[in-house]
């Protein structure tokens, strides 16, 4: 159950959502309809002058910016310069003209990738953000990240302004990529209905199965989104689930719901070693979100699962 106390009446037609037709972005369309979405295909936010345009013809007062360029280990590994300019380019570009056309409320959307690789203490607070620096198989992407973070603190620091970031876990959902760049999640569902389609009984991964991560249902993400608006809540916070569980256990978990709904020919996975199996753990507190939001109820993993492959096999989501 979700609940929301709100004491601050909201004109949803002048919030505008960048992302808009990603993972997050979907689903804050069904809770929030009104509010005004942009994709790529719209505006290009690496390019000044789109990002003109854009806040020139929309005049939002309050902004969610989930763009960003993402990808997989692997992409990330071989296009580090890539993810590095473009989101720095778009998050750069987004805040200073949030500020530049008098956006009351900015939102940026982070990732638990801006922490450090290694600290001594799990799970991380939000003020050991700059204790270490990311991790090398996301270096490039983890920092551009982490420089919106700086750049919103310090825009609060000089001008007053009320911007906030949120630092969500890893996501998954029906709405994730089902391509090449899609999250771990999505990708081991994809997996293992095409495994099981082909007839094979056991689905590779890559690694040793045995980071540890924590996953999100990315509809929660979107309440919370909503709770903080609607609340006028300006602190920025980690998002997450308070489950922190190896990639082995979430893949029982997905192929478990998969059992659950009939036989399947999978009879588990093989770990493909060769393969980097990136930051051991990330996992971050949510005691700042639990005192902000302390009624909020997060989804379980076995349920978020449930809803995204219900999705999936009842030909809602294509894949």
């Amino acid at each position: 159950m979700y609940i929301c106390f709100t004491t601050n009446n909201v004109d949803y037609s002048k919030v505008l959502v960048t992302g808009g037709s990603g993972m997050v972005g979907r689903h804050l369309q069904e809770i929030l309809p009104d509010a005004i979405y942009i994709a790529s295909k719209d505006y290009d936010l690496t390019f000044p002058s789109d990002v003109e345009s854009m806040y020139f013809k929309y005049q939002p007062k309050v902004v969610i910016h989930l763009a960003a360029k993402v990808g997989g280990i692997i992409d990330n590994i071989n296009h580090p310069s890539g993810y590095f300019e473009e989101n720095v380019l778009m998050n750069t570009n987004m805040v200073s003209g949030a500020r530049m056309h008098g956006v009351k409320r900015f939102i940026g959307i982070l990732s638990t990738c801006i922490y450090p690789d290694v600290v001594d203490e799990y799970p991380m607070t939000e003020d050991m953000l700059h204790n270490g620096a990311p991790t090398p198989t996301n270096f490039s992407y983890g920092y551009a990240k982490r420089c919106m973070a700086v750049h919103i603190d310090a825009c609060n620091k000089e001008h007053g302004t009320q911007y906030q970031y949120l630092t969500p876990c890893n996501l998954y959902g029906e709405y994730d990529k089902w391509g090449e760049n899609s999250h771990f999640v999505a990708a081991l569902i994809k997996k293992i209905i095409t495994t099981h389609n082909n007839g094979g009984e056991f689905i590779k991964l890559f690694g040793t199965g045995k980071p540890l991560r924590q996953f999100m249902y990315a509809e929660d993400l979107a309440k919370v989104i909503k709770y903080v608006i609607d609340n006028d809540i300006t602190d920025s916070f980690n998002v997450a689930t308070p489950d922190n569980l190896s990639i082995k256990e979430i893949a029982r978990i997905a192929l478990g719901v998969f059992k659950e709904r009939g036989e399947t020919t999978i009879k588990g996975f093989a770990y493909d070693t060769t393969k980097p199996d990136g930051q051991f753990r990330k996992d971050v507190s949510i005691d700042r979100m639990k005192s902000i939001i302390p009624e909020f109820e997060i989804t379980s993993l076995r349920d978020g699962i449930r809803r995204t492959i219900d999705s999936v096999l009842n030909e809602q989501i294509p894949i």
